[in-house]
């Protein structure tokens, strides 16, 4: 059934009137006990939602959403192995790869679990090698450097927890990534290295990634006469990929081919083989407590009523905002240095997964299924774009997301940030108004002229929504737990706008359009092109052609 034609859909329609014209200092005033009310407390967190411009009406009414939408169904056939990938006809099971399911899943016959944990088996034996410098280059030198090749979920899951986890590192091996097919990104990093001690991992889940396989070989080139090409590839790369055969095929050892599965999205694979730079970065026993971080959301997820659940608080506030009151975009806004990476890595697990149009019905979704992810390290951002959210007509609803304790020694540095953390979310909440200006510019000594003119500028109307998510500390088990709780998130959030999440034919479509431009970008035969990439081709025809002339003169 249409989700819309539910009864709970066209009364949260009514309700977004009512709630338009409410503020959220008034809620707080009304209900004395709404801060505990409308936060859960988590081994690993605190979930404070209480800023939302909801009421016990909307609460009731999101919830039923939800199970008009059959949420708790999708989410037992997910975590049971069905097909809930239905466009591509393939399970969702990236919580196997951290032994988040609730029993024995077997996919093609085969054990799910035994899959996993014979790759986690070599994982772990791979980076024990290395950490205790057994592995080494094709000269006999130690391997002191890693330098992860991929793209998407390939490259910026792994970078993200990397950087997330800083003070966890190990000092063995240092950790570097290329994504980007600009050679500009290859060849700084390569300029840093030994090619004696360096080891290159190609992630990609196809292992036929244009950008990935581009650097490949570009990398594989710059080794020159080191060694036999043959020799180079058995000892200076590694391979972790859905499709083992081309991997194999490429030249490099099977012993050193480390596999994934296509029933793991790439954008949710960092708990898979392409974790491996986590694991070189952190240990394989940090790595393990990455996983069980994210295992434990998985059964809070499975098991929590949707009232005190998590996840299902987070995609109902979410939708509640950019299906309803017509919020189309959403900020995250950490207060941690680790997590600077953070807002880009949801950006693109939520985007390209809710950014869809279709419903599974196939037809035209006739509502937003997702808003525009966008955000930064919250203290930069304050001196940035924080204008915009106090005072600009658009609302952002945002994500404030700290921990009590600090990844340092400094005395006196967290209290400062936490309390601007704090204070931010306070001053879009309550805003400052017309009266509480006018006093206090006449405080100052201004006259009542001059109060009059700069009033209005002053104002904050206040009313803006967030989340506020505070660790207890940041370490592998809760970063684990927190970004599962924005996976589950995602997942619900698409179950009850009835669209496919675990698709990405948005994403396919450039790259195949591009696979076509490349020759004629070279050619600069443009015949069957629209007018205006024909003359982009053209204009870089004409400039690398000028170019090339100069240098011949020259």
């Amino acid at each position: 059934m249409d989700i819309t034609q539910f009864p709970s859909w066209q009364q949260l329609n009514s309700l977004t009137e009512k709630m338009h014209d409410r503020h959220l200092r008034e809620l707080f005033a009304e209900d004395p006990q709404r801060a505990a009310r409308f936060s859960l407390e988590l081994p690993e967190f605190l979930l404070d939602y209480s800023k939302n411009l909801i009421d016990d009406e909307v609460f009731v009414n999101l919830l039923q959403l939800a199970r008009d939408a059959d949420l708790e169904g999708w989410r037992r056939r997910m975590f049971a192995g069905e097909s809930v990938n239905c466009t591509e006809g393939r399970p969702v099971l990236h919580a196997a790869l951290r032994g988040g399911l609730p029993g024995p899943v077997s996919v093609g016959g085969v054990s799910a679990d035994a899959l996993v944990e014979g790759e986690l088996s070599r994982l772990k034996e791979f980076v024990n090698l290395l950490h205790n410098g057994a592995l080494t280059g094709c000269t006999g030198k130690r391997i002191t450097d890693v330098v992860n090749l991929g793209v998407g979920g390939s490259h910026l899951g792994p970078e993200m927890v990397i950087e997330a986890l800083r003070a966890h590192r190990c000092q063995e091996v240092q950790l570097h990534f290329v994504s980007n097919v600009d050679g500009a990104q290859l060849a700084d990093i390569l300029a840093q290295l030994d090619m004696e001690s360096t080891l290159f991992v190609v992630s990609s889940k196809t292992f036929t990634t244009s950008e990935t396989m581009t650097n490949a070989r570009s990398a594989l080139n710059w080794f020159g006469g080191l060694a036999p090409q043959a020799e180079l590839l058995r000892q200076h790369f590694v391979a972790v990929t859905a499709s083992p055969e081309k991997a194999r095929a490429f030249g490099i050892e099977p012993q050193r081919v480390f596999q994934f599965w296509d029933w793991v999205g790439g954008r949710f694979s960092l708990w898979s083989a392409i974790g491996l730079p986590i694991a070189i970065a952190i240990g394989f026993e940090g790595f393990r407590a990455l996983l069980d971080g994210a295992a434990s959301m998985d059964r809070h997820f499975q098991q929590a009523p949707l009232e005190k659940n998590a996840p299902v608080l987070m995609a109902l506030v979410s939708l509640w905002y950019c299906t309803f009151m017509g919020y189309p975009a959403h900020a995250i806004l950490p207060y941690e240095q680790a997590l600077h990476m953070l807002p880009a890595y949801l950006q693109q697990a939520e985007m390209e997964s809710n950014g869809k149009s279709t419903t599974r019905a196939g037809e035209e979704a006739g509502y937003a299924t997702g808003p525009l992810i966008w955000g930064m390290l919250g203290i930069n951002g304050q001196h940035a774009f924080y204008q915009y959210l106090h005072q600009s007509p658009q609302v952002v609803p945002a994500d404030f997301i700290g921990s009590v304790t600090p990844g340092h020694q400094l005395p006196g540095h967290h209290e400062i940030l936490l309390a601007n953390m704090f204070a931010q979310s306070q001053a879009l909440m309550n805003g400052v108004s017309r009266e509480q200006v006018e006093t206090d510019l006449a405080v100052r000594g201004l006259g009542a002229e001059e109060v009059d003119r700069l009033a209005p500028y002053k104002v904050h109307r206040g009313n803006r929504p967030s989340n506020t998510i505070l660790l207890r500390k940041l370490d592998p088990h809760s970063l684990g737990a927190l970004i599962a709780l924005y996976e589950h998130k995602i997942f619900a959030q698409g179950v009850i706008l009835q669209i496919y999440s675990f698709d990405q034919w948005g994403v396919e479509l450039g790259k195949g359009l591009a696979a076509a431009l490349q020759p004629q970008l070279e050619s600069g035969d443009s015949h069957n092109q629209d007018a205006s990439t024909a003359g982009l081709i053209d204009y870089y025809q004409r400039v690398t052609a000028g170019s090339a002339a100069l240098d011949f003169a020259g």
